[in-house]
């Protein structure tokens, strides 16, 4: 059994970012001086802005901070870039944010498929960029990175984006051979993990830098996807606390699932914290199972780690027999805060 309806969304990644890469001719310029960018979203509206934020680390020549919740920085002003992100267009926090942006002069650029949001870009005049729609937004997540990081691109803000795009299409294509369910057990590292998480405490670890989104992501996947718990932490600060945690309560330490997230770029200090925190814990927990990037481009390689993650939330789900589609909570809670 595999729900047709995720199923069909991983397997369409690829073609999200082969849009995205289609439609980099028509992206705004942004006028004036841009000199730092604040990416205002919640859930799998935000995801696109966390990799921004990673990538620009290393890339951008001017901070970005990525903004969850109604209220946004009081540095937001005429000098800031404010990308405003919504899959459907009405998530209330991002509408509460973007009203402030506005009111504080700063250039606006919307992303959405539709809803309030494309309204007020069309009414303010402000440039929005529109993608398809009709899925659920953690599963749109191609369609909510490309755009904004070509954008970038364009404005002189990121260099590199259009060939790290193309390469990362390719990686997934290749991925999705392997991790579909038609697949061969073997050598199908997300059907793996879900086994291995399966009956456990999923505890997801990356490092600062490219697998630190990754890590989260792949928690935010198990919660929506498989409707269970699960943590995240990242290398090197878990090594200055968490690593203390693993001797009670025993009876549940003895019951988590530990994915450490491996990248080729790991700091070499990094590398060496890992061996010596695996062989700390490997003998207190119930299974310990590493994933390792591919792809050459730092865009890729973090993709890659996203793409199995998202595939094995979906086989988790199954494994619980979970419809990794439903969000029944998140739906009644916003039923009940518009009433």
């Amino acid at each position: 059994m595999h729900n047709d309806v995720m199923m069909r969304y991983l397997w369409d990644l690829p073609g999200q970012f082969e849009y995205g890469l289609a439609g980099r001719e028509g992206l705004p310029n942004i006028g004036g001086s841009t000199q730092n960018i604040v990416i205002t979203g919640m859930g799998g509206s935000a995801i696109g802005g966390d990799i921004i934020r990673s990538l620009a680390a290393k890339e951008a020549q001017v901070p970005v901070v990525v903004n969850r919740g109604y209220e946004i920085p009081r540095f937001v002003g005429p000098q800031t870039l404010f990308l405003a992100v919504t899959y459907s267009g009405n998530t209330e926090e991002t509408l509460s944010s973007f009203e402030q942006a506005r009111k504080q002069g700063a250039q606006i650029v919307c992303l959405t498929s539709g809803g309030q949001l494309k309204e007020l870009a069309g009414y303010y005049d402000y440039p929005c960029l529109t993608v398809p729609e009709g899925l659920s937004p953690r599963a749109a997540t191609g369609y909510l990175f490309a755009p904004l990081a070509l954008l970038l691109e364009k404005n002189g803000l990121i260099q590199g984006v259009t060939e790290d795009l193309q390469e990362t299409v390719d990686v997934l294509y290749r991925l999705r051979e392997q991790l579909n369910p038609e697949a061969p057990l073997e050598g199908n590292y997300a059907r793996e993990a879900a086994r291995l998480m399966k009956g456990a405490l999923p505890i997801i670890w990356g490092s600062t830098g490219l697998s630190e989104t990754v890590a989260f992501r792949w928690k935010a996947q198990i919660n929506e996807n498989a409707k269970s718990p699960a943590y995240w932490a990242v290398l090197p600060e878990l090594n200055h606390n968490e690593i203390m945690g693993f001797d009670e309560p025993r009876d549940i330490i003895k019951q988590l699932c530990l994915v450490i997230l491996r990248d080729s770029g790991d700091h070499p200090r990094v590398v060496r914290r890992i061996e010596i925190t695996k062989d700390l814990i490997k003998d207190k927990v119930q299974h310990l199972l590493e994933v390792q990037s591919s792809g050459h481009s730092w865009l890729a390689r973090f993709y890659s780690l996203v793409y199995i993650g998202d595939y094995a939330s979906t086989y988790l789900a199954l494994e619980y027999g979970k419809d990794p589609v439903a969000i029944e909570a998140i739906n009644h809670l916003k039923a009940e805060l518009a009433k």
